[in-house]
């Protein structure tokens, strides 16, 4: 029986694709979690309003002036060209806060102390404590404007934790990626054990390093490519899982940027199977004739 012969470059693939798929996925599902945390603080962001409470002797007019006043600012949020300064009656004020509350202070009091007032959103880059302030200084130099109230030191508590989570997730990405370089550098090093004498029969009739460096390479990037490709339809299936079973989870969904991520991770693939095939490659490359055996 004729034996079979070896082709440069080959050897068993699965270990490898598995292996670097595995951490493809997790680097990328690591990029999901930061791209959809980021993309829901930014509507929290969006959602926190500043109210501006008026004064209580103002007729209809002076209101919608203070209204037209608020709304040119810079730092007022615009969707679709129309500025987020919605009215808010005191008797809506009070309404709200009975809900809240469970209390009836009109009962007591005989009247509603509260004041009609504007809720303004923010542009998102507004959102600290330091703009605050200022935003909050600024507004009160309208005429008619009585007091401006927010929710102090929340915009900073935020930005803390979002940093935070950053922060981990990042950490564990940065682990992730030196883990699967010692990974696929051991796995494709004992991938290529089984090859160490074809490469040193290659060396023997002449042939240079980058010559019989190709074949391996070429696997390398294929191997990589694969795993990518694999560990980005896992990202795509695991979302549409979590779209299904988490109600108003597509509210967090920015398909460009999911798409740049799937590319990165494809091509972040290539590149470790590539690197990873050129560092074990140049050990077996430099080994002494008895270091074969």
């Amino acid at each position: 029986m004729p034996l079979k012969k070896k082709k440069v470059g080959s050897y068993p693939n699965a270990m490898i694709i598995a292996s670097l798929t595995a951490a493809l996925f997790l680097i990328g599902f690591c990029g999901l979690m930061v791209m959809q945390s980021k993309k829901l603080i930014s509507i929290i962001k969006q959602n926190i309003e500043v109210r501006v409470m008026l004064d209580k002797e103002l007729d209809s007019t002076q209101v919608a002036d203070v209204q037209k006043k608020i709304a040119v600012k810079p730092f007022v949020l615009n969707i679709e060209g129309k500025p987020q300064v919605l009215f808010f009656s005191k008797d809506e004020a009070a309404k709200e806060f009975i809900t809240d509350t469970k209390e009836d202070f009109t009962a007591f009091l005989g009247e509603n102390p509260l004041h009609d007032s504007y809720r303004v959103r923010l542009q998102e880059d507004f959102f600290e404590d330091t703009k605050l302030k200022l935003i909050k200084t600024e507004l009160e130099k309208i005429e008619g404007v009585f007091e401006v109230v927010y929710q102090e030191n929340l915009a900073d508590q935020i930005n803390k934790n979002l940093t935070k989570i950053y922060l981990i997730l990042a950490t564990f990405a940065v682990i992730m990626l030196i883990i699967i370089v010692l990974l696929m550098n051991n796995t494709i090093r004992l991938a290529l054990y089984s090859q160490r004498f074809l490469i040193r029969s290659m060396q023997l009739v002449g042939a240079t390093d980058g010559f019989i460096q190709k074949p391996f390479l070429k696997n390398g990037a294929v191997q990589g490519l694969i795993s990518g490709v694999i560990a980005a339809g896992l990202i795509v299936a695991l979302q549409q899982i979590a779209l299904r079973q988490i109600e108003g989870l597509h509210i967090l969904q920015e398909y460009e940027k999911l798409g740049f991520l799937l590319l990165a991770v494809i091509v972040l693939g290539a590149l470790i199977g590539i690197a990873s095939t050129f560092q074990a490659l140049a050990r077996y490359l430099r080994m002494a004739l008895d270091d074969l055996y």
